[in-house]
């Protein structure tokens, strides 16, 4: 009978709390996310990031005040014609801060909302200079593209050896097509030739390209482009016996392109913000949600392999909860007034932004495909030193 009665007395205690919880006033953090398209599978990573860190940290405490925080998601469907309508839903929503997006371009075609309604924005991944540049609005946590240009241009040159190399971009995709533009110059800086050529968008035959890579005599192929149209490349190539590594930007970094290269001959090796491994507490934790969610687990490619653009969206969404917590305010321009002087400590590493709003940044991962067993494997932390 006294069991019974303390067990009363603690579900009393806990219903009131619960109810509480329930109660408070809500905060809306905007995700400005692919789901659809040609990059919906790495938005959809970035995304999981996202609900993780929530899952984790489902409030917070802005002036005194606890709130729940809600994810309010915009699907900008991979390109710029449907970036604007993704961006004005959010603004609708009245949110206090946007997350996203997983492209550059879609960042880009979304901003000038952002700016008119004075909501901030933090991007995860989008690395192309021009998401920031000229505006006090967007901010990131990423490295950019003349960073990790030149760092790939440095390790197929000093590394690999290549002396030739053939790049290969989505014609007016701005992400493509600037990541290949830092390369090139990095690469013919120090005395390499570089040819390269774009594709159509929703070209679905690469054997050309790679034809004229071999005619070229191409030492590498770096092709900075979407998962969709990367593992199309990676499968065409090996189908061709293609012996050039092939390079990749940060958008390569997924499950679902190793699993491309798993049982193939391609050398595939690409740079990144996250290497599995880095942090054994974080990676526990994704595993076992990831685990014990079928739709996250699905969203994730089917396995529980690590993607670093879902560390990227966990660590934007502990940004969000920061500058709220700098502003003392869940107004959007108070949060965005606070944004520059935000510093934290994430899974990736010390996050703290320059007066551009962009991250400081000094490193990048390098890392390939292990083609027997279809997983990434550390190669080097490499700079541009």
């Amino acid at each position: 009978m006294k069991k019974i009665l303390s067990l009363l007395l603690v579900c009393m205690m806990v219903l009131p709390a619960l109810a509480f919880a329930d109660d408070l006033p809500v905060v809306k953090i905007g995700v400005f996310e692919p789901a659809s398209g040609d990059s919906g599978a790495g938005g959809k990573q970035e995304m999981l990031g996202m609900q993780y860190a929530l899952e984790k940290t489902p409030t917070v405490e802005v002036g005194g005040q606890e709130y729940k925080v809600e994810l309010v998601y915009a699907d900008n469907g991979s390109t710029p014609d449907k970036a604007p309508s993704a961006a004005q839903k959010l603004v609708s929503e009245q949110v206090a801060v946007v997350l996203g997006s997983y492209g550059s371009a879609v960042s880009i075609a979304g901003s000038d909302y952002f700016k008119a309604a004075d909501i901030a924005a933090i991007g995860a991944t989008c690395t192309n200079p021009q998401v920031t540049a000229g505006n006090s609005h967007y901010f990131r946590i990423c490295f950019l593209d003349p960073f990790q240009g030149t760092v790939l241009a440095n390790y197929a040159y000093k590394e690999l050896g290549a002396r030739t190399a053939y790049c290969l971009a989505e014609l007016g995709n701005d992400y493509d097509v600037g990541l290949v533009t830092y390369f090139k110059r990095a690469f013919e800086e120090l005395g390499g030739m570089v040819y390269d050529e774009t594709f159509p968008t929703g070209n679905s035959d690469f054997t050309s390209y790679l034809t004229n890579a071999t005619m070229f005599g191409a030492d590498v192929f770096f092709s900075p482009v979407s998962i969709a149209y990367s593992t199309q490349i990676v499968k065409q190539a090996s189908s061709q016996n293609v012996t050039y590594p092939i390079l990749g930007g940060d958008t390569l970094d997924s499950n679902v392109v190793a699993e491309a290269a798993k049982g193939t001959n391609i050398q595939l090796i690409i740079d990144t913000f996250y290497q599995e491994g880095a942090n054994a507490e974080f990676d526990e934790g994704f595993k076992a949600w990831l685990n014990s969610n079928s739709e996250a687990l699905t969203n994730n490619g089917g396995n529980d392999v690590i993607s670093a653009v879902s560390v990227m969206g966990y660590d934007a969404y502990y940004t969000a909860l920061e500058a709220m917590k700098a502003a003392g305010s869940i107004d959007s321009k108070a949060v965005m007034e606070a944004l520059p002087s935000v510093t934290l400590t994430g899974v990736s590493g010390a996050i703290a932004f320059d007066e551009t709003g962009d991250a400081i940044r000094t490193s990048a991962f390098v890392k390939t495909v292990d083609t027997q067993t279809g997983d990434w494997t550390f190669v080097a932390e490499a700079s541009v030193d």
